[in-house]
């Protein structure tokens, strides 16, 4: 395969950098799906007339469940002997290393406890966070791309990508990029299901369901061409990926089920 029909890719990840202080894509996308969360719920709130001062207490319960999950998820899914005999490292974010199922996870937790906490319904909070949630995993999932990471196997499309700075030599597949398409997909259904259809007041559980299935199905089919992220991998059947996964699209095509089985279509308040 000739280099022609690739995208060399040699972005550096810095966008700037001052003394010991730098900005990094990958950093700014994280910022970016959080200020979106602040965006949306605002909305949220606004529109279907609930006391906005819930707003600081769910983005910081949604927020730092977020990250500690993130990072407690790599730390126990991909690298668990390491972090089990140095398990103060599990608290350095900074040295890299979240997953997308342990941030899933995380998130779960961390709205159950503010919808306990404030009487508010769970599922109120479930369906109106995947509106940011993946439209913001759309936006780390770039930031993995300009970090030249958790990219595909070997392909000879001609938009495959060499990662310059991975030290590869040959096009693989820009798997980041598909999987950012499919959460775009994904948050152009949820923006049609909540402000054309009202399906968050409508079909409690149908954007939380439909968005939890699509997100983690496509994460699903994308890794049989993703490398393995880490050694222990490369004689699965399965990547851990795939297998974290299928709980989430079992648990989604539940939540489907149920609520268009759901008779009642009033107001959840």
């Amino acid at each position: 395969m000739g280099d022609f029909l690739a995208i060399i890719w040699d972005v550096d990840p810095k966008i700037f950098s001052l003394g010991w202080f730098e900005v990094r894509y990958y950093g700014l996308t994280w910022a970016i799906t959080f200020g979106l969360g602040i965006v949306f719920f605002t909305d949220f709130f606004k529109r279907e007339g609930y006391d906005e001062k819930l707003f600081d207490s769910i983005f910081w319960y949604g927020t730092l469940s977020t990250i500690l999950g993130a990072r407690f998820g790599h730390c126990l899914f991909y690298d668990t002997d390491y972090y089990l005999t140095n398990p103060v490292e599990m608290l350095y974010i900074w040295q890299g290393g979240l997953a997308s199922h342990g941030a899933a996870i995380g998130l779960l937790i961390g709205l159950g406890m503010f919808s306990k906490k404030y009487k508010m319904p769970y599922i109120w909070s479930l369906d109106r966070i995947m509106v940011p949630v993946t439209i913001g995993g759309a936006a780390v999932r770039i930031g993995n791309l300009m970090n030249s990471e958790i990219y595909g196997v070997e392909t000879e499309l001609p938009w495959g990508f060499v990662f310059k700075r991975a030290g590869e030599v040959v096009a693989k597949h820009p798997t980041q990029i598909y999987e950012a398409l499919c959460y775009i997909v994904l948050f152009a259904i949820l923006m049609i299901f909540y402000y054309g259809k009202d399906y968050g007041r409508k079909k409690p559980g149908l954007m939380f369901g439909v968005s939890l299935t699509g997100v983690f199905l496509s994460r699903f089919f994308i890794e049989y061409i993703k490398n393995p992220q880490e050694d222990f991998e490369q004689n699965m059947s399965l990547l851990m990926g795939q297998w974290l996964s299928i709980p989430f699209v079992i648990l989604g095509i539940a939540m489907v089920i149920y609520s268009l089985r759901t008779k009642t279509d009033a107001k959840i308040k």
